[in-house]
């Protein structure tokens, strides 16, 4: 008889659209990859000697700053898969020319240039991939929505998510951050995340890093958000001389390269029947 259950696969490749490739193919049909707030509640939900606390990861959610059609600068922040969702997407940004005036490829800042249609599709749900998600202004989305679907995006004016704090900042400061509950998944989520972490190491400060104080806010572009970690979660406050890498626990990085490796959670059912990982081999 099939015992079917949700089995989670880390999918690591020095190479982002061949991750997420491997990633999108072991989720198949039925299954997710992990967006931002998903790995925040595994993570809270984790014992911390787990794999989920003591590396980095790739999230599912991208962050755009883009233009409303009244001219108002924003930053939609989509959680499982939005303009990047796919492969190809990711692959047109890496091929693309390096010269500064190409409307695609990289920014200065590398971050991946989007096209003005898929900016002002973002802000409406609308992704390339034909799919609609529901969009929640910020204020909503603080105040509570009930049954939040995978994939979704939160609208926050770009003037308020670039006067949020960026750095190594308190617990108490973070629960009412702005970036930060978009980031969680919402305000509970949110909370939920910050108590998991300061109480790993009784630790008094943790990071959360957004470019929007030193990128060209009228070039549409889009980033995707890094979980940071390293064995025994240690310099998770800042203490450490190179508090930036892949082995620095800098917390949740908003400004990071996407010219980069990555490291996706893949989730699926699968009949752990027959499956090796659960056998007892012990005579």
């Amino acid at each position: 008889m099939a015992d079917i259950r949700m089995e989670a696969e880390i999918i690591f490749e020095p190479h982002v659209p061949r991750a997420l490739y491997r990633a999108l193919e072991y989720a198949g049909q039925d299954g997710f990859v992990a967006s931002l707030p998903q790995l925040l509640h595994a993570r809270a939900n984790a014992a911390y000697d787990n794999i989920i606390w003591n590396t980095w990861f790739t999230s599912y959610s991208e962050e755009s700053v883009v233009k409303t059609p009244q001219g108002n600068r924003i930053v939609v922040v989509v959680h499982g898969g939005g303009i990047f969702a796919s492969p190809e997407r990711f692959e047109r940004v890496y091929r693309a020319s390096v010269d500064r005036a190409s409307p695609e490829g990289f920014t200065g800042q590398y971050a991946g240039k989007i096209t003005e249609q898929e900016a002002r599709d973002v802000q409406r749900g609308v992704l390339p991939d034909g799919t609609e998600i529901p969009v929640y202004p910020f204020e909503e989305f603080k105040g509570g929505i009930a049954d939040l679907p995978i994939r979704y995006g939160v609208i926050l004016d770009f003037e308020m998510a670039r006067a949020s704090l960026r750095g190594y900042e308190t617990f108490e400061a973070l629960q009412d951050e702005p970036n930060m509950i978009a980031r969680a998944g919402g305000v509970e989520a949110n909370l939920a995340y910050l108590g998991k972490f300061r109480d790993r190491h009784d630790t008094a400060l943790m990071g959360n890093w957004h470019p929007y104080n030193r990128i060209d806010p009228d070039q549409p572009q889009t980033r995707i958000i890094f979980l940071a970690g390293n064995q025994g979660g240690i310099y998770s406050q800042g203490d450490d001389p190179e508090e930036w890498g892949y082995d620095c626990e800098y917390g949740i990085g908003g400004d990071a390269c996407i010219h980069n490796m990555a490291r996706y959670i893949a989730v699926a059912p699968r009949d752990v029947s027959r499956s090796l990982r659960n056998l007892d081999f012990e005579l």
